[in-house]
């Protein structure tokens, strides 16, 4: 054969081989985890509540650098219009697909959560091709969290809210625990050098801040405590006293207990009722440590008028009190305790995913993202001024004057109620409160009403 025809044909083999290569024809079938072109766009609708856009703009612009194809439309709502928005958006089929559950309604709201998964399916954008670049989305398997891995990164509280029956419900951005706000002018005129680390410096310091006219009327309060209608979060504290005094506030299956003597405890008085009376005691007239009642303001709008000592709160207070009273000289300490170890209690909400989300796994992988990121989490911490909830991120706060003691209670905090009327089980609480300052039931009486009430609400 003539060398020309040789190469002629060897050209020719070189040009089809060049063609079934760019056009695919010698390709082998794709597997399985590939397809062409782009990730289809998707769409997550997240509802929150007390948080503006601006806050967590940051959360979602990072995420998205990671997943381009996942669009995020964020809404803040107001508490009063939360849970009613909530309810209607569900029953018309239009709900979000992640939406915050404040730690207490977590079982109110199991029915309409899918708990995480241990593996979730992500779509990636790849490139291919030697001679010419094509685009493929690539599906890849990834495993999310394990109750190791949440225990790990959070606090116990977590793990005792957000597990339920072995599976995950939601995982805090932040973590609120209370703390005792304090008048820095009254105490120094009082003479009082550091507010109290025991509720019975507590107690002493509260009998040396309250000051009464000549007809008994309390005209400087010591501590906004003793009451229910006007102190805010009575249910919190209350519970903080009882879980700091012994008392187990319910079993495994949520069944109220604070009623009953643990085992093993040393004394003969229920140690529910005995942090019942003592919390009612600051009510009382006739006990020394008078200090508070009803015909008093609210306790946040007391303490902001500079005539109340000490408040206890949340952080979420803070932004209330610089700007409705921006002259007033507070601070902020750890909540006082009974004894060591030391209890505190924690207020929060965790994201959660819709059980009729049609993009389940982008949402739980959004969620773990913001909340276990420490780099994002920390940005959204900084500019929404909240005490974290990652464990990793406490000694970032160590040196905050605001938040500092939020960090020091994070892992000693707890939470106990597990039923579906949050809202009845205050309302509980109150009551006995109320029944205790009357006098006319016994304590027994009182405490083992208010047991029975609240496993109504289970």
């Amino acid at each position: 054969m003539p060398k020309f025809l040789h190469n002629k044909k060897l050209v020719i083999v070189i040009v089809i081989v060049i063609v079934l290569i760019t056009t695919g024809a010698m390709c082998q079938q794709l597997p399985e985890n590939l397809k062409e072109g782009k990730p289809q766009p998707i769409t997550l609708q997240y509802w929150k509540v007390f948080e503006e856009s601006y806050n967590v703009g940051d959360l979602l612009a990072d995420y998205q650098k990671l997943h381009p194809y996942v669009s995020i439309n964020y809404r803040n709502f107001t508490a009063e219009e939360y849970e009613n928005g909530l309810i209607r958006a569900f029953a018309e089929d239009r709900g979000p697909d992640i939406f915050s559950v404040h730690t207490k309604d977590m079982n109110k709201y199991k029915n309409l959560l899918t708990p995480m998964p241990a593996q979730i399916n992500l779509q990636y954008q790849i490139q291919r091709g030697t001679l010419k670049k094509e685009i493929f989305t690539e599906t890849r398997s990834q495993n999310t969290l394990t109750i190791k891995d949440l225990r790990t990164l959070f606090p116990e509280v977590v793990y005792n809210n957000q597990v339920i029956d072995g599976q995950i419900y939601g995982l805090p951005l932040s973590i609120d625990t209370l703390v005792l706000f304090y008048n820095r002018d009254l105490l120094n005129n009082a003479g009082i050098i550091n507010p109290p680390k025991t509720w019975d410096q507590f107690s002493e310091q509260v009998f040396k801040l309250t000051k009464t006219d000549i007809r008994g009327e309390i005209i400087q309060s010591g501590a906004a405590i003793g009451t229910a209608d006007n102190v805010s979060r009575y249910f919190d504290i209350l519970s903080l006293l009882m879980l700091q005094n012994g008392t187990i506030m319910a079993n495994d299956q949520g069944v109220a207990m604070f009623n009953q003597i643990p085992p093993n405890y040393a004394r003969s008085i229920k140690p529910g009722t005995e942090a019942l009376n003592f919390y009612a005691s600051y009510a009382s007239p006739a006990n020394q440590v008078y200090t508070w009642n009803d015909f008093m303001p609210n306790s946040l709008t007391a303490f902001m008028s500079g005539k109340t000592a000490f408040m206890l709160g949340y952080a979420y207070n803070i932004p209330t009190i610089k700007a409705q009273a921006p002259k007033l000289s507070f601070g902020i300490a750890p909540a006082p305790q009974i004894a060591q170890p030391a209890v505190n209690y924690a207020n929060y909400w965790a994201e959660a995913v819709s059980k009729k989300s049609q993009h389940q796994d982008e949402a739980w992988d959004f969620i773990i993202f913001i909340t276990t990121n420490a780099d994002s989490n920390k940005k959204f911490l900084e500019k929404s001024r909240k005490p974290c909830a990652l464990k990793s991120l406490i000694e970032s706060q160590a040196d905050d004057i605001e938040l500092s003691a939020f960090g020091t209670q994070l892992l000693t905090a707890k939470s106990w109620y597990k039923g579906r009327n949050s809202a009845k089980a205050e309302e509980v609480f109150g009551q006995m409160i109320n029944q205790t300052l009357e006098g006319i039931m016994t304590p027994e009486e009182i405490i083992n009403f208010g047991a029975a009430k609240i496993n109504q609400t289970l």
